[in-house]
């Protein structure tokens, strides 16, 4: 599996927005995304193309957000990447149903392509695990808008809570990190905050947002802190002092699925880069 690290915070742009490209990136979120699916009407999608094949040449540190594969749209967005000579930091695929759709993508785009699948249906829900294990996965994201439209609730975390347990639990199994759905009261700076948090200790490693704005909150509930970091530090010094034995640690027994999580705040920390080789 392709591996994203130091991910916390991931910014979706409009591709019908080129003017807030550049914008996006200096947002201080960990990858800046155009989007070509929801939030591009119909008639705008070659330009939105066009103009988001042109930003990805002159910066690859941008995503992009494809139509699903299903679709002429999407299938005229791959051949668009194939064909523009930059492959995007990310290709975040909407509404992947299978596998087989991430070996599309894959197929198209070169073993190079790290791929996110978003998964947005009951029926992708139960593929959860085996999408996530295809090979070019780099990480997963829940799309709760359009599940939440299929389970006919709120976009809201109690109505979405039991379908993001089984989503975390499928990407475990494969190993895959985890992007949360955007919050889209852009006004409810503490409603933001809640929600990422609750993300945090289900076990997102990451939130998507929809406005610059939500970036300082997201990546402040989801970067480790200082205090955070220096307690891995030493926690992983005492494990190394002990030849990877069980220990005695701050008054808690120290071991190997507790030093996984250490481990993973650690590589967080040091991710700052993102896209692993």
């Amino acid at each position: 599996m392709a591996s994203v690290i130091g991910l916390t915070s991931l910014l979706f742009v409009p591709g019908a927005a080129p003017q807030r490209f550049a914008k996006a990136l200096a947002s201080g979120a960990s990858v800046a995304c155009i989007d070509l699916e929801d939030s591009v009407a119909e008639e705008g999608k070659q330009d939105a193309r066009d103009a988001a094949i042109a930003a990805v040449a002159a910066d690859p540190r941008l995503a992009v957000r494809i139509n699903p594969v299903t679709t002429p749209a999407g299938l005229r967005d791959l051949i668009a990447i194939a064909d523009g000579g930059a492959m995007p930091a990310l290709v975040l695929l909407a509404k992947a149903e299978s596998p087989g759709d991430i070996a599309v993508v894959r197929g198209t785009l070169g073993e190079g392509a790290k791929i996110v699948p978003l998964i947005e249906s009951p029926a992708a829900l139960a593929q959860t695990a085996a999408i996530a294990a295809a090979p070019g996965v780099a990480a997963m994201m829940f799309g709760g808008g359009d599940m939440a439209a299929e389970l006919g609730t709120a976009l809201a975390w109690e109505p979405l809570r039991t379908a993001r347990g089984v989503f975390l639990l499928g990407c475990a199994q494969a190993g895959a990190p985890t992007i949360d759905v955007p919050y889209l009261d852009l006004d409810d700076t503490a409603g933001l905050d809640a929600e990422t948090q609750l993300a945090k200790a289900l076990g997102f490693q990451a939130k998507a947002a929809i406005h610059p704005g939500q970036i300082a909150t997201i990546n402040a509930a989801l970067r480790p802190s200082a205090d955070l970091l220096a307690e891995a530090r030493d926690a992983q010094a005492a494990f190394d002092a002990a030849g990877g034995a069980a220990t005695r640690f701050r008054g808690r027994m120290l071991e190997l699925p507790v030093m996984r999580r250490y481990r993973r705040i650690l590589a967080q920390a040091t991710g700052e880069e993102l896209i692993d080789a």
